[in-house]
């Protein structure tokens, strides 16, 4: 914990003044973006002004940042919340982990709103043309070849309850080696051939753009991960304006939505803000409703 409060020593104390709210996100693309979503449309709806607190790190930095008024909110998953910062175990039920991390944080004066609509699951992915030249679909499949692989991970997926361990524990998987890499490089290292196996994001853009494949969680190891918006209970409080801004992101984004926004930014090297002003330009014009297909269970 001690790199964690040194790091947030870095922020300024406490959060905006009393017409503005700090927004957080994590340290890699896709949060970066889903801040710039909330920030926004904060902006748009309310008259509030934002102070844009993004790439702060991972997991746990977000959450004490959070927790010690350093940011008001930030964009979390209902799986990383329920085992990394609840410490769960991991289960397939939605409903149940959601409503459980709500009613968990809301002791600790923080609220779960409404997801956003997609659900960004750990994905194992290995080369396309691996895939099709050893006929490997699933990871039960891919369990005989694991011990010829070397395998990339992040640091939090090395560490929590739904990482590596217990996934290795399910399958069986053994490798023969391991390196822990930054999220951000993993793509790009599985398609130079520099490892062989990484655990990534099932949104990830790059996916289809570098020609990678993601083998099928047969087992069903990994719970749901819903992006919601999390917001300390006093901000809304202060600013109940908020509130009703913020759920009108209820069920605005697709895995496919959030796929495209996340290859225009790491593989057209569009500007976030742009995008994601085209993007709520969209959900504008077409009143905001994702097709039934998407939306979460």
């Amino acid at each position: 914990m001690r790199w964690t409060l040194l790091f947030l020593l870095t922020l300024t104390t406490g959060c905006g003044g009393s017409d503005e709210v700090v927004i957080g996100s994590k340290n890699f693309t896709e949060q970066i973006i889903l801040g710039e979503i909330l920030a926004q449309q904060i902006e748009r709806k309310t008259g509030l002004e934002v102070d844009r607190r993004f790439n702060l790190g991972g997991t746990f930095i977000c959450d004490v940042a959070l927790r010690l008024g350093d940011i008001d909110a930030y964009v979390e998953y209902t799986g990383t919340a329920f085992t990394a910062i609840l410490k769960q175990k991991p289960v397939s039920d939605p409903q149940r982990v959601y409503l459980h991390v709500k009613e968990d944080y809301q002791k600790r004066d923080l609220e779960w709103l409404e997801p956003l609509g997609f659900n960004n699951t750990f994905a194992i992915m290995i080369r396309a043309d691996e895939a099709r030249k050893l006929g490997v679909k699933s990871l039960s499949e891919a369990v005989s070849f694991a011990p010829e692989w070397v395998a990339g991970f992040g640091y939090e997926f090395m560490e929590r309850k739904d990482g590596f361990k217990g996934l290795a524990r399910t399958y069986g998987l053994s490798f023969a080696d391991t390196k822990v890499m930054e999220l951000g490089l993993m793509y790009r290292a599985l398609a130079a051939g520099s490892v062989d196996l990484i655990a990534g994001n099932s949104t990830e853009g790059l996916v289809a753009a570098l020609d990678l494949f993601i083998l099928e969680d047969d087992l069903k190891y990994f719970p749901p991960y819903y992006a919601a918006p999390v917001v300390r209970s006093e901000t809304l409080r202060q600013h109940p304006e908020l509130l009703a801004a913020l759920l009108a992101l209820k069920q605005v984004i697709s895995e496919k939505q959030m796929q495209i926004m996340n290859y225009q930014v790491d593989g057209e090297r569009k500007l976030v803000k742009q995008v994601v002003a085209g993007f709520l330009a969209t959900i504008d014009s077409s009143g905001g409703a994702l097709p039934a297909s998407d939306s979460t269970k």
